[in-house]
């Protein structure tokens, strides 16, 4: 590891959430000695006059912004305007008081929800403007995109050095197990070991389990997003994901397994699948800034179950 990050001040906006935890400590491990975090309770980062507080109080030299507003289909199909004016306002925001105040560096983290609801797999950034995004998280996703746009403008009119990383659905410990808002591991993981506790001899999916999905481990997307904050500072997007799909049907079944339930899936095809196909070209992210994420997809379905199952009480 280089000392690219010992003397520099970083600003990670969502530091205190399930992602942001693993890249605060690959900040520490890179020997990082500021490391500011903005927690929800203090700074609202919708508003403006809590923004410039944050930069006022911290003065970092680069932000890594992880904050969002993120949940499942059921979350956004029911939040829509939320999760696009949260999302847009704090990005917008955050990226322009960066600008007004000359800092080094801005990292942009977008959403795989941003890509068109039918592109061809494995998606390559270059076909991110070409169609609409899957409906029930469009808003969502185009709140998200619209930071791209605003960082590639703002590099071609002011010269401010801001980089957009479009990371996979995530996963690991740590993660979210709301049932109103979790995402479709961790939701499978609690039905799972709930119904091996109350003894039930099924749980309910969502969906016809028929479409398919890529996802990361947390700590390899974090290792990607340092990786890229110390050596990529152009103006393309960059994909940062694991470069396989699994569909949500052999998912459950992992999980089932791993768990140790043994009862009976049921699909509920009422509830909405969302995207067909989700799966990452990873080409760039090894061009640019030598990524590769590096954790098997049943080694961390395992030590996520593990976790839950310590920590869930």
């Amino acid at each position: 590891m280089s000392d690219f990050f010992a003397n520099k001040r970083i600003v990670v906006t969502g530091g205190a959430g399930f992602l942001g935890g693993y890249v605060t400590e690959g900040l520490r491990k890179r020997s990082c000695e500021y490391i500011g975090v903005p927690k929800i309770e203090e700074y609202d980062l919708v508003k403006l006059s809590d923004i410039i507080r944050m930069y006022e109080g911290m003065n970092p030299d680069i932000v890594i912004h992880l904050a969002a507003v993120v949940g499942g289909i059921g979350a956004n199909r029911e939040r829509p305007g939320e999760f696009f004016y949260k999302n847009m306002m704090m990005g917008v925001q955050l990226i322009e008081q960066a600008r007004i105040r000359n800092i080094e560096k801005f990292v942009a983290i977008g959403t795989i929800c941003a890509y068109p609801k039918f592109t061809p797999v494995p998606f390559k950034e270059e076909e991110l403007w070409n169609g609409y995004p899957e409906e029930t998280n469009a808003p969502y996703g185009l709140a998200k995109k619209m930071l791209l746009v605003q960082s590639q403008a703002y590099r071609r009119q002011y010269g401010f050095n801001s980089i957009f990383l479009l990371p996979v659905n995530l996963y690991g410990p740590g993660d979210n197990f709301s049932p109103a808002s979790s995402h479709v591991i961790p939701a499978l993981m609690k039905k799972c070991v709930d119904a091996i506790e109350s003894g039930a001899d099924h749980i309910d999916c969502w969906g016809t389990g028929s479409v398919s999905r890529e996802f990361i481990y947390a700590p390899d997307a974090a290792e990607g997003i340092l990786l890229a904050t110390e050596h990529y500072n152009g103006s393309e997007p960059v994909n940062i994901g694991a470069g396989f799909e699994i569909t949500i049907k052999e998912l459950a079944e992992k999980i089932a397994k791993f768990t140790g339930f043994t009862g009976e899936l049921r699909w509920d095809s009422s509830k909405p699948d969302g995207q067909p196909r989700r799966r990452l070209d990873v080409s760039k992210a090894k061009k640019y800034f030598g990524f590769e994420a590096k954790t098997s997809f049943d080694e961390g379905l395992k030590a996520t179950i593990n976790w839950y199952k310590v920590n869930r009480k």
